[in-house]
């Protein structure tokens, strides 16, 4: 009996070990899984941060070409406003050129018709790029000014004489410079 019961608590021993190798095996299996999914998880994170990398890096270069950008857009800025002073002050010089050739000219006109001689052509019949013609129109979105500058014939009286082709014309021409402000009413 001594024998029986020896032999039966080894094998409860057996079943036990058995019960807990299965036991052990489905955790070992478990563990396997768990350990690839790990190994994986670490390859995808380190993927995306070498991608996050990459990306920084792109940004930087996107944020560099942007200050690049906005340097030219800068520089682009102070070289209209610059030839936009230039402008202002050709035209300003042009004007006051006109205003001392006007009398001038009317003088020389006047005194060569008192010889009977033909009045001097004007500017505008001599010379096309001396008209001015058509209008030089120039949008300041700095200043907020149209500058207009043109070369326009006045209102034709009934002592104008008229023209080769009939219709009354005035000779002289005269140059017109008109700033008007934006927004704001006469």
């Amino acid at each position: 009996m001594a024998d029986e019961q020896e032999i039966m608590c080894k094998l409860e021993s057996i079943k036990e070990i058995r019960n807990k190798t299965l036991q052990m095996e489905k955790i070992k299996a478990r563990l396997k899984a768990e350990f690839e999914a790990l190994e994986s998880e670490e390859r995808h994170l380190k993927e995306y941060k070498q991608e996050m990398d990459l990306l920084l890096q792109e940004k930087m270069a996107h944020v560099e070409e942007l200050r690049l950008i906005h340097a030219d857009i800068n520089v682009m800025e102070n070289t209209i406003k610059q030839s936009e002073n230039d402008l202002n002050k050709l035209l300003e010089s042009t004007r006051r050129l006109h205003d001392e050739y006007k009398p001038l000219k009317e003088h020389v006109d006047a005194l060569r018709m008192t010889l009977g001689l033909q009045r001097l052509p004007d500017l505008c019949e001599e010379e096309e790029k001396l008209s001015l013609e058509p209008a030089c129109h120039v949008i300041s979105k700095f200043t907020g000014m149209h500058l207009y500058a043109l070369c326009a014939k006045p209102r034709v009286g009934p002592e104008t004489p008229k023209s080769q082709n009939g219709s009354r014309m005035n000779e002289e021409r005269v140059l017109l410079l008109i700033t008007p402000s934006l927004g704001q009413s006469n």
